[in-house]
């Protein structure tokens, strides 16, 4: 739903009733990913999109209905069939379920105050209950990052397990489907929820002030990255070489990457290939639970850089974190075709991809979200 947060928090402003679309469970191919949104309002006005296109005829016809019938949520799932051309169907080959709820503002105020601390910029979830008794579907908690949350389910442990998974996933910037509860003595009621996160951007740590970290940059930045460019030489670390970092800094590597906040989402690119700078820094970046850690420099820099930092007392399991050459094989040559490269190895790895041509493989093109270590079902 917090793709449609601004039309979302004005309707709850003004307490206006509205019918909310969402996308709760995405299998194959299917154009866009659990937690897109449709809503409708009472005069028939339409934002957002769950399928770009192929099904929101239908999903709006039944956001319609649910509006002015009200009673519990209704359910429908669009999948892909070749025996009518003209069928209600996902024409990409996957299969979404849609949720359609009614929504009254004035009885759920936790998810104005969410999409409120949203559209602030503040790290936010919404718990969404997608699945269980009828008198739970369509429930909502408000989790910030920090602080009470705001709403209930019905039990108070319910809340705790909705809200501890929550702030998992909010931690990780993941929106993803959880299930709570089926415990006869504490959480009695199983429910599915789905939980939407507006998490801090991911950040992207380039270290050295280098035409490629130029561009670079540029490309973190169009990937909605949070990008810091840092290198111990003033000369060349300036705003002006690098107009699309959000922060420019003049520091030892080693030391600032030990003093900034980093987390499992963090991408660390090393790209000054000179010893002084590179052993200190990826002796320290490799012992952090970074999400990606790469080094730039030819295949003998490499094999002498991890010499070197064998001899420092970095484990082979460490080493086997780091991807150095960096980049994917695309025959980049230019900064910015290397700055291709480099983000292409970073979106495989983080979505566990294969960096194959798709013509090369069989099967769905989309993969399932991987789940996160500690999410098991809770209590």
């Amino acid at each position: 739903m917090l793709n449609i947060a601004d039309t979302l928090r004005t309707w709850c402003r003004e307490a206006r009733p509205f019918a909310l679309a969402t996308a709760v469970d995405v299998s194959g191919s299917a154009p866009l990913p659990v937690g897109t949104a449709l809503a409708v309002d009472t005069d028939g006005t339409a934002v957002g999109s769950i399928s770009a296109g192929c099904v929101e005829a239908a999903v709006y016809e039944l956001c319609q209905h649910v509006l002015a019938h009200g009673g519990p949520a209704a359910r429908a799932r669009f999948g892909y069939s070749d025996d009518d051309a003209f069928a209600v169907g996902l024409t990409c080959g996957g299969e979404i379920e849609v949720l359609v709820q009614r929504v009254d503002p004035a009885a759920e105020p936790q998810l104005g105050a969410a999409l409120d601390a949203v559209l602030a910029g503040h790290p936010t979830a919404v718990a969404q209950v997608v699945d269980g008794p009828d008198e739970f579907v369509g429930r909502t908690l408000h989790v910030p990052d920090a602080g009470p949350h705001d709403g209930t389910l019905g039990e108070a442990s319910q809340d705790r397990a909705v809200v501890a998974h929550a702030r998992a996933l909010l931690r990780a910037g993941r929106t993803a489907r959880i299930e709570v509860g089926g415990d006869a003595d504490t959480c009695p009621e199983r429910l599915g929820v789905l939980v939407h996160t507006h998490a801090s951007r991911p950040r992207m740590l380039i270290f050295g002030a280098v035409d490629f970290a130029s561009a670079l940059s540029r490309a973190g930045h169009f990937l909605g990255f949070s990008v810091t460019v840092c290198d111990a030489r003033p000369v060349f670390t300036t705003p002006a070489r690098f107009p699309y970092a959000d922060e420019v800094v003049v520091d030892w590597p080693h030391r600032y990457l030990a003093a900034t906040g980093t987390d499992a989402r963090t991408a660390v690119c090393v790209l000054t290939h000179d010893a002084k700078f590179d052993i200190p820094l990826l002796r320290l970046a490799l012992t952090l639970p970074l999400g990606y850690v790469g080094a730039m420099g030819s295949r003998r820099t490499h094999e002498h850089r991890i010499d070197l930092l064998r001899e420092a007392g970095v484990s082979q399991d460490q080493l086997a974190r780091l991807h150095s050459p960096i980049g994917l094989d695309i025959g980049a040559r230019t900064p910015e075709e290397t700055a291709v490269s480099i983000t292409a190895e970073i979106i495989a790895h983080t979505n566990r991809g294969t960096g194959r041509p798709l013509s090369h493989g069989t099967g769905p093109i989309h993969r399932p979200a991987q789940p996160l270590p500690g999410l098991a079902p809770a209590v």
